[in-house]
């Protein structure tokens, strides 16, 4: 079972997640974020999602999902899709290129992520950010960055078998299995 789980931020959405694996005995934890050392609230953060998991969660901190994916040996949560787009982007140096520069590269990274939901063997629940309930950004950074990720969860949702929306606090189904 392959879920995908969306809310804006502070929605409680990686809660929920951790709660959809709260039952199974082993679950690998895929923390896609930098570390604690970015900045104090974003320290706060971090803890705080370390201090929910279960202490027999192992986490793995990666943005190379497909591989990922393919090493897993039993379910995982990755948390999430938002911040995996932008070690990408930042990568790809998108912020402030041409379009033409760094898209082609976005959109195999995404067509890969997608593909690799799909074969990987394990279950997975996946979280990520929805960034398509609010204006079109002023920010040319905001505008690629929410185009993207809106992209990229509308493949990843297709890949999955469920799709959850959580406001605040509370799960909407969006697509059941």
């Amino acid at each position: 079972m392959k879920t995908l789980i969306l809310g804006g931020i502070r929605s409680g959405k990686s809660a929920a997640a951790e709660r959809t694996l709260a039952g199974v005995p082993a679950v690998t934890y895929v923390a896609t974020g930098p570390g604690p050392e970015l900045d104090d609230d974003w320290a706060h953060r971090v803890h705080a999602h370390r201090e929910r998991r279960p202490a027999h969660w192992s986490t793995v901190e990666s943005v190379d999902l497909p591989a990922v994916f393919a090493d897993l040996t039993r379910p995982a949560l990755v948390d999430g899709l938002g911040t995996w787009l932008t070690v990408h982007l930042d990568r790809l140096q998108a912020w402030d290129a041409p379009r033409e520069d760094w898209e082609p590269a976005a959109l195999t990274l995404i067509d890969d992520l997608a593909t690799a939901v799909c074969d990987c063997a394990h279950d997975l629940v996946i979280v990520s950010d929805e960034v398509g309930l609010t204006l079109v950004p002023e920010h040319r950074s905001a505008r690629v960055f929410a185009d993207l990720l809106g992209l990229t969860n509308q493949r990843v949702a297709d890949a999955c078998d469920a799709v959850q929306l959580v406001v605040a606090g509370q799960v909407l189904t969006v697509k059941a299995p």
